[in-house]
């Protein structure tokens, strides 16, 4: 099995690192030889997509398409590329040219009668603004005041396209759903840490969430697929603020972080997953009651500190490799070599328990601190 990954960033590294768990071969096209992927697959293609030149040169026989990029052009041009090759791909454009929109992402959860939170001007400060189709914490602001909203944009053609919300405050948590309709599966849901910046620093597993409220993040989620009539995969946000689950995003196209925490957790491998409702085969039930906890987060060293950030840190420096028993962490996706005092890491722990994972963390950075003689920028329990 060859898999055609298109896009050799986070969401790549994500979709290689599961097809090589998988036991399968990955092809990365992508316009940067060094995009962080680019030593991780079984074999590399340079290549520009644009809608002139939707179908990649030299490039061998792959068993399906699975993108790994946001980028309106290049996914359309892909989309062409499997129509004319007759090639399979594992993208469904319609739903994610709904889920890309914030705008039009909260006006489905407005019809369905979903929860989220308020809309400004009808709610009461703080506020949050994000830019309409920016994944992630791109873009995002905070203000905790009208006249800082104002000074920053003092009419609405100074606001463009943002959607402006209430800012709650809680824990978050994420969800998949794979499939196609009439036959959807919502697999483990995980929680999600923040840094200061919005992003995503930490994903654990299993979560903390109430039996009660992740059947109901699940109920949400599965009729967000029904109603968008997803063929693929889905990825549903929310936060927990004043005991209710109130809707963030959803994204209409492959994650990262949160399908390699599901992996060590309960043995579901998405890419897997995926493959095999594209080809036609049975998708696998995950086994919940059996998960084990899991621990994946952003390790940035730099000089003689070393602190967990968001997984923007994760494009600053590569291409990266994968390392096991890395210091002590089960398995790392690293930029480290030997005498390079800037570096970066995803380090993925899991373990039978909450408590030996937590030690196995702690004596990895402990190691690690003292073997560079670094200082840890956050508490280690």
């Amino acid at each position: 099995m060859l898999i055609a990954v298109i896009g050799g960033k986070l969401q790549g590294v994500e979709v290689v690192y599961l097809a090589r768990k998988a036991g399968w071969k990955t092809l990365v096209i992508d316009k940067n030889p060094d995009a962080p992927a680019a030593r991780l697959c079984d074999h590399f293609l340079e290549y520009k997509f644009s809608l002139d030149h939707p179908i990649p040169r030299d490039c061998p026989e792959v068993d399906f398409i699975l993108p790994a990029i946001e980028d309106t052009e290049v996914l359309t041009a892909i989309d062409t590329w499997s129509k004319v090759k007759n090639i399979p791909l594992a993208f469904d454009l319609n739903a994610y040219q709904t889920s890309c929109s914030k705008l039009k992402s909260n006006a489905l959860f407005t019809k369905m009668n979903l929860p989220l939170p308020g809309t400004w001007p009808d709610c009461s400060f703080p506020v949050v603004a994000k830019p309409d189709e920016a994944s992630g914490s791109h873009g995002v602001e905070v203000f905790n005041d009208s006249k800082a909203f104002s000074a920053r944009f003092p009419d609405r053609q100074k606001l463009g396209n943002r959607v402006v919300q209430e800012y709650i405050t809680g824990p978050s948590y994420s969800i998949e759903v794979v499939g196609g309709p009439g036959n959807y599966l919502a697999l483990q849901v995980t929680d999600l840490s923040m840094d200061k910046t919005f992003d995503c620093k930490r994903i654990t597993a299993p979560t903390t969430l109430s039996f009660h409220k992740i059947d109901q993040f699940k109920e949400m989620a599965l009729a967000l697929a029904r109603e968008i009539k997803l063929t693929g995969i889905m990825d549903v946000e929310v936060i927990l603020n004043n005991n209710e689950l109130k809707l963030l995003e959803i994204d209409a196209r492959f994650p990262s972080q949160t399908p390699m925490t599901v992996l060590w957790s309960t043995g579901i491998n998405m890419v897997e997953q995926l493959g095999n409702l594209l080809l036609g085969k049975r998708m696998a039930d995950p086994k919940m009651n059996e998960a084990q906890f899991v621990i994946v987060e952003h390790l940035f060293v730099s000089g003689s500190d070393m602190e967990i950030l968001g997984e923007h840190i994760m494009s600053l420096d590569g291409p990266l490799t994968l390392e096991t028993d890395f210091f002590g962490c089960n398995e790392a996706i690293t930029s480290y070599t030997p005498g390079k005092n800037r570096w970066v890491a995803t380090m993925i722990f899991f373990a039978k328990s909450q408590n030996e994972v937590n030690a196995r963390r702690r004596n990895c950075y402990e190691q690690i601190s003292k073997r560079f003689g670094l200082k840890f920028k956050e508490q280690l329990d």
